[in-house]
C-alpha cells in the first residue's frame, strides 16, 4: 500500500471509554478554571459549537472525571420538570413539592459540596424556555462550578440575560476535529484497521471534522474491513460510504 498509515493499536479500547479528543481536554480545562477560580470571581463556563462536535460527549467525559453532576435538558421541560430532573441526578429518587421548595432542595444539596461541579447539556433549551435565571441562582446561592453547553449561538443569546451573562468566568468553543483527532478516532473506534492518513484526511475533510459523522465513517470502515478480509486501507482501496451528512438525490432510472 502506497501513502502514510495512521498505525493504530492492536489493543481495543476499554468498553464505555471515551477518545481523548481536544474538545474532550477543552472541557476539562474549562471546569479546572472554573474550580480554582480566585475569590469574588464568578463561576459559569460557556461550551458552545456546532451540532456533532462531541460536545456532549466531552461532558460524559467529564462527569466521569470529576464527579460532576450532570443533566440534559429537553425541549419539553418546563420549570418543575427541570427541577425534578436535577433533584434525581442529586439523588432524590421522587422529588415533590413546588418550585420554589424544590429549588431550596437542589440549593440546599449542591451547597453540601460547593466545589462540585454542575455540567448542564443543551442549555440553550434552558434560554429559550425562560429557565436561564434558575441557573444563575444555583450559582449565586452555592458558588459551584456550573458549565452550560450548547450551540454555536449559544454565547449570543445569553447576552439577553444581562445577570446571567455577567457571570460567566470563560468562554471556549468547540473545535471541528483535526486530522489528529481523526487519527485517534481510528485507533480508538477501528484499533484492528491501519489506515492510511490520506484517507483519515478525506474523511475529516468530506464530514466537516464532524467527530460524530467521522465516528460512524470509521464503523462503515471497520465493517467494509471485515467484509473484504483487509486489515489496511487507503483511498484507493476503500469504496465504501462517507458520511457527509449530505441527503441522498434520487437520480434518473431510480437509483440514489
Amino acid at each position: 500500500m502506497t501513502g502514510n498509515l495512521a498505525m493504530v493499536k492492536s489493543e481495543a479500547p476499554r468498553r464505555g471509554s471515551i477518545a481523548p479528543l481536544k474538545n474532550v481536554m477543552t472541557l476539562m480545562m474549562l471546569i479546572e478554571t472554573l474550580k480554582d477560580r480566585g475569590v469574588g470571581l464568578p463561576g459559569i463556563g460557556v461550551f458552545s459549537g456546532d451540532s456533532g462536535y462531541g460536545k456532549s460527549v466531552a461532558a460524559q467525559y467529564a462527569m466521569n472525571k470529576t464527579g460532576a453532576v450532570y443533566i440534559e435538558i429537553r425541549h419539553y421541560w418546563r420549570q418543575k420538570r427541570f427541577c425534578e430532573a436535577l433533584l434525581e441526578e442529586l439523588g432524590q429518587p421522587r422529588p415533590r413539592g413546588t418550585v420554589a421548595a424544590m429549588m431550596d432542595e437542589i440549593i440546599h444539596r449542591m451547597g453540601d459540596a460547593p466545589n462540585r461541579p454542575l455540567i448542564i447539556d443543551e442549555a440553550d433549551k434552558l434560554v429559550d424556555g425562560k429557565m436561564i435565571e434558575f441557573v444563575r441562582d444555583i450559582h449565586e446561592t452555592t458558588q459551584a462550578p456550573v458549565v452550560l453547553i450548547g450551540e454555536e449561538l449559544l454565547p449570543k443569546k445569553l447576552e439577553a440575560h444581562e445577570r446571567v451573562h455577567n457571570r460567566v468566568l470563560d468562554f471556549r468553543l468547540a473545535q471541528p476535529c483535526d486530522l489528529e483527532d481523526t487519527v485517534t478516532l481510528a485507533g480508538f473506534l477501528v484499533p484492528e484497521v491501519a489506515i492510511a492518513e490520506e484517507l483519515l484526511d478525506d474523511i475529516r475533510k468530506q464530514t466537516a471534522g464532524k467527530a460524530r459523522r467521522i465516528a460512524t465513517t470509521l464503523h462503515e470502515i471497520g465493517q467494509f474491513a471485515r467484509n473484504h478480509g483487509l486489515k489496511d486501507l487507503d483511498r484507493a482501496s476503500y469504496t465504501g460510504r462517507i458520511f457527509t451528512g449530505e441527503t441522498p438525490i434520487r437520480r434518473r432510472g431510480g437509483r440514489i
